[in-house]
């Protein structure tokens, strides 16, 4: 496996990372991997994969996560997946809410490594790109290190090209998906003892990394870094990524000029039937700490859902306007002083 592809990514979301999102993200940086919501196999075998497929050729390098525990069912949606032109599939074994427990993948996957290095087998043998798994660190009371080097060592025999490490464990009981994001704390030592044990296996950490500061010291120790929530609330932490990770020496874009493409974007799919509170929800952070920004997210969501609403809701100029009055107070101090 080419692990180049893997030395950033921004972990798989719910609810947030659809094909929208990821458009979105891929204007600030061209090179980091960027991962489906989960899918699950029923949702393909059963119900409309277009729906829950379709992405735009500029995403790539893009990546499907699955959740599932059937091999069989697995095997067919890698397929699947990989026909729809998706460069890796994943395997979720970390999300620890009740509603996946209830469907038997996520988290509680990691008491039972031989079922998931079924389904890594089935997988490999269904499809050519490569075929990964992103775990915690344990679960429950079921968090030695020797039982989280049994998971991951039997994954490995199955042919499995890469792991993501959340660095927290999961409780299956008594917190809620969030807490669980949260209320562990951070074990990034395991994540980099792990690899020492396991070093031909590409490996990637994810749990607690705000900036690409911290990206860069974890890969002095690992193969990738996976950014979650922080990329998607504060996307412009990815703006420097292709220079400083990739040492890709293009300059980094301007933040007016990614929202002029993806306005671009959005009038597309708003001629395709796409809602635009369904793409504009995605932006909102893209001045972060900018003057004018809050200005600029108040006027997208007090006129996104009127109807007619049009991409002009989405326009900077507030926030161009914001800066040239700093500019020109600025200016009269100067000649004040």
């Amino acid at each position: 496996m080419n692990i180049e592809y893997m030395k950033l990514s921004v972990a798989p979301m719910l609810d947030w990372t659809d094909r929208h999102c990821r458009y979105f993200l891929r204007l600030i940086s061209r090179h980091t991997l960027l991962y489906s919501e989960m899918v699950t196999t029923g949702a393909l075998i059963h119900g409309d994969c277009e729906r829950h497929l379709r992405f735009d050729a500029a995403e790539h390098p893009v990546a499907l996560q699955l959740g599932g525990s059937d091999s069989g069912d697995m095997g067919r949606c890698a397929r699947i997946g990989a026909d729809w032109g998706y460069d890796e599939i994943n395997i979720n074994v970390g999300c620890p809410s009740d509603r996946v427990q209830n469907g038997r993948f996520g988290a509680c996957l990691m008491a039972e490594p031989g079922l998931v290095a079924d389904c890594v087998r089935a997988m490999k043998d269904a499809v050519s790109i490569p075929v990964t798994v992103k775990t915690r660190i344990g679960i429950d009371d079921r968090d030695s290190y020797g039982e989280l080097v049994d998971f991951i060592g039997a994954q490995a025999a199955a042919g499995c090209d890469a792991v993501i490490v959340h660095a927290r464990k999961a409780w299956l009981s008594g917190l809620s998906p969030k807490e669980n994001r949260d209320v562990p704390p951070l074990r990034h030592d395991v994540v980099r003892q792990l690899k020492r044990d396991f070093p031909d296996l590409p490996m990637a950490i994810n749990g607690g990394i705000k900036t690409l500061a911290e990206a860069e010291g974890f890969l002095d120790h690992l193969d990738g870094v996976m950014i979650g929530r922080e990329a998607y609330q504060n996307p412009w932490i990815l703006a420097e990524a292709d220079r400083l990770i990739f040492g890709d020496a293009r300059p980094i874009p301007d933040r007016h000029r990614v929202l002029e493409d993806f306005i671009r974007y959005a009038e597309r799919e708003l001629a395709a039937g796409t809602p635009l509170a369904a793409m504009s929800r995605h932006i909102l952070g893209l001045f972060q700490a900018q003057p004018g920004s809050r200005a600029w997210r108040r006027q997208i969501s007090e006129n996104v859902h009127r109807p007619g609403a049009g991409v002009e809701v989405l326009s900077s100029d507030c926030i161009r306007r914001e800066y040239e009055r700093l500019q020109e107070r600025a200016r009269l101090r100067g000649d004040r002083g």
